[in-house]
């Protein structure tokens, strides 16, 4: 019998039940079909969330330090912590701290590195998030994408993705943070400094939509991204983008979840995000026939967003 190993997915966690299913329970789903021989396990790192899902919910959910009593308890021998987070700020730092405690306890214990951990890593969210919001890049639009922010050294990610965006032709994209630098006013100054745009599109950087998503970002409070926006003129669609976020969310889950982003044995459809080539059949194609562009840049036509109909 081969020694039990597992992957204890770790997040800051949230409140919102949907956006936990649709992004971190996702992440989870999305890492159990990618390596079937380890167990996937959860932690949060935000102990006010675990109470609250306790006492609202009667939600049990392990803390880190938990979830490693709990995997040594089980006789797991090799044990993968994987966390969610973006960059190596103050809540990744706890995270190896602990790991680094706990060194000893398993026959092996490793540490993933964060989601921005690499000028690759920068240039594969870019394209993911140009994918996402592509359909609004019409030159009129500023693409206005709300990060989280950390006093941590770490914070210089968000400049280094948003010069990386300049340098790949990205132009309309603004990237600012909730708790740092660059913030809201700052961004607020770039679009000022424009005279082109006529609309604003708003979009979390975050792995989670919870508090900062629907309130900071979205909420109807007059120091909201939304209401500051509002206030500017330089907003327009961001009560469409929010109607149908949750659905592109749900939809990207479910087409992970099935294995079906760039494959379907029933036969689907894809669009190329760089020239709007639509390629019809069970798979997307390997390079755009129009545009030579890879397969990286097709995405399953229901995620589309100048196909829905919400947005017409």
């Amino acid at each position: 019998m081969e020694p039990r190993q597992a992957i204890l997915v770790v997040s800051f966690g949230t409140s919102y039940n949907d956006s936990r299913e649709k992004t971190i329970g996702a992440v989870e789903r999305a890492v159990a079909e990618a390596f079937p021989a380890y167990e996937v396990r959860r932690a949060f790192t935000s102990q006010r969330i675990i109470d609250k899902l306790k006492k609202r919910d009667q939600r049990s959910i392990d803390n880190l330090k938990e979830a490693l009593d709990r995997a040594a308890a089980d006789g797991i021998k090799s044990l993968i912590v994987q966390p969610t987070h973006l960059m190596d700020g103050f809540e990744y730092m706890d995270v190896k701290a602990e790991v680094e405690a706990n060194q000893g306890r398993f026959e092996r214990l490793a540490l993933g590195a964060p989601l921005l951990a690499s000028e690759a890593d920068l240039d594969a969210v870019i394209l993911a998030m140009a994918g996402e919001l592509g359909g609004y890049d019409d030159g009129k639009t500023a693409l206005c994408l709300m990060g989280h922010g950390t006093d941590a050294a770490s914070n210089q990610v968000y400049q280094k993705m948003q010069d990386r965006m300049i340098a790949g032709g990205y132009a309309n994209y603004y990237i600012g943070t909730v708790e740092a630098q660059p913030d809201l006013q700052a961004v607020i100054e770039k679009l000022g400094a424009q005279k082109h745009y006529q609309r604003a599109v708003l979009q979390p950087l975050m792995v989670v939509a919870g508090d900062h998503a629907n309130q900071d970002m979205a909420g109807e409070e007059e120091d909201s991204w939304k209401s500051q926006f509002e206030a500017s003129g330089a907003f327009d669609m961001i009560a469409k983008v929010e109607a149908v976020h949750g659905r592109r969310f749900a939809l990207l889950a479910e087409l992970l979840g099935k294995n079906q982003y760039f494959e379907n044995p029933d036969g689907g459809e894809w669009m190329c995000m760089n020239c709007g080539h639509i390629q019809k059949g069970k798979m997307a194609p390997p390079v755009c026939p129009s545009c030579h562009y890879d397969r990286g840049y097709f995405i399953p036509v229901e995620l589309a967003p100048y196909l829905m109909p919400e947005l017409i």
